[in-house]
C-alpha cells in the first residue's frame, strides 16, 4: 500500500514544532494528530484552510494546528493605526 508524507506543524508563541510522518493512504488529519502526539482540541487546517479531523490527507499535506488570536484581526489593525496617528 502506498504511504504519505505529512508535516505536522503545531506554532506556539515560546517554540514552533513540525513533525515529519509516513502514513498510510487513507489517513486522516486526526490520525496525523494522534502519530505526531499531538491533542486534536485545537482547530485545524491543511495549508491555511479550516479542515474536520475526519478530513482525509494527501501526499505532501501540511496539517497545522491553530491557537486561539490573541487579538481580533480588525481590532489589531485598529491599534496599530491609533499608535501611528499619535506619534
Amino acid at each position: 500500500m502506498a504511504h504519505l508524507r505529512i508535516e505536522v506543524v503545531c506554532a506556539r508563541p515560546e517554540r514552533h514544532e513540525t513533525v515529519v510522518l509516513e502514513l498510510e493512504q487513507g489517513a486522516t488529519v486526526r490520525a496525523a494528530l494522534q502519530a505526531a502526539g499531538m491533542p486534536p482540541d485545537q482547530p485545524v487546517g491543511i495549508f491555511g484552510r479550516r479542515v474536520d479531523l475526519d478530513a482525509r490527507l494527501a501526499d505532501g499535506d501540511r496539517v497545522e494546528l491553530y491557537r486561539p488570536l490573541r487579538v481580533e484581526p480588525k481590532e489589531a489593525r485598529r491599534r496599530r493605526t491609533l499608535n501611528r496617528t499619535r506619534s
